[in-house]
């Protein structure tokens, strides 16, 4: 018998088939512990011994798994993508930013609120970042997401290169000549370092990151239309490289957030 550990959702899940069983087999006891469909299930960094991505044919004896090593899965459970359907069928249609009206974004404009702006601070303050690489000078900064930007959590595919949007690297090369780049995702900073690395990301030689942020990094507000939220102001990224690169902050200065950062996230 062969031992695996999966963590998925914040849990790990111990589960222990005989070596002439498959990966097929391994989905199939997930799917009793998780509710999560086989095929919407994506095992990251799962390999077999010859280094290839394996497959649901795949023998459990022949996956190159050390006793230590833990399978990341992602994959959501019908019940919550039924339910995320029905939400989505029964809310409004999706506002475009550029057909927002003076009125409606008039009820966005929370920052200057005070209570606002005290979380923008304790935010800024204790967010604790790596940089990957220092700001260049005279160059923008470009603010990507991941899931459904750069990482195409809908397909079904399972191998890192075909989860990635088409021309992934061809575009982030593109930016990288104009722009500074900072991941920015609403998951934890885990997740992001093993979505980034199964993509090739992190050791791409025609394009680098300034830095990677989570969850942490977000602020929650509270607006009279939308109700309460979580979003990435700008403001904190900025401040980030300010603080984190003093040797660009001559160069930065000059330049205010909103002029200088640009977001892009949920590319459908």
């Amino acid at each position: 018998m062969l031992q695996i550990v999966v963590k998925w959702s914040g849990k790990e899940y111990e589960v222990e088939l005989p070596e002439g069983d498959t990966v097929a087999s391994l989905k199939r006891v997930l799917q009793e512990k998780t509710a999560v469909d086989p095929k919407r299930q994506k095992l990251l960094g799962l390999k077999t011994k010859d280094g290839k991505a394996a497959t649901d044919e795949a023998a459990i004896a022949d996956l190159a798994i050390k006793p230590s090593t833990k399978v990341m899965m992602m994959g959501q459970p019908e019940a919550l993508i039924q339910q995320a359907h029905a939400q989505a069928l029964a809310a409004p249609e999706v506002q475009d930013d550029f057909d927002i009206g003076a009125e409606d974004e008039a009820a966005l404009q929370v920052k200057d609120k005070p209570e606002v702006q005290e979380k923008l601070r304790r935010r800024i303050s204790s967010t604790e970042v790596k940089i990957l690489n220092p700001p260049r000078p005279g160059k923008k900064c470009l603010v990507l997401d991941i899931d459904y930007t750069l990482f195409d959590l809908n397909s079904s595919a399972e191998r890192p290169d075909e989860l990635a949007r088409p021309y992934l690297h061809e575009f982030l090369s593109a930016c990288y000549e104009f722009y500074d780049i900072i991941i920015w995702s609403a998951t934890n900073m885990k997740w992001v370092e093993v979505k980034m690395r199964e993509l090739g990301c992190l050791s791409h030689p025609q394009y680098k990151f300034v830095c990677m942020l989570d969850h942490k990094a977000m602020v929650t507000v509270q607006t009279e239309k939308y109700g309460v939220f979580d979003c990435k102001p700008l403001q904190v990224s900025w401040c980030i490289l300010l603080r984190h690169a003093p040797s660009c902050q001559s160069a930065l200065q000059h330049q205010s957030p909103a002029s200088a950062c640009i977001v892009c996230q949920r590319v459908c």
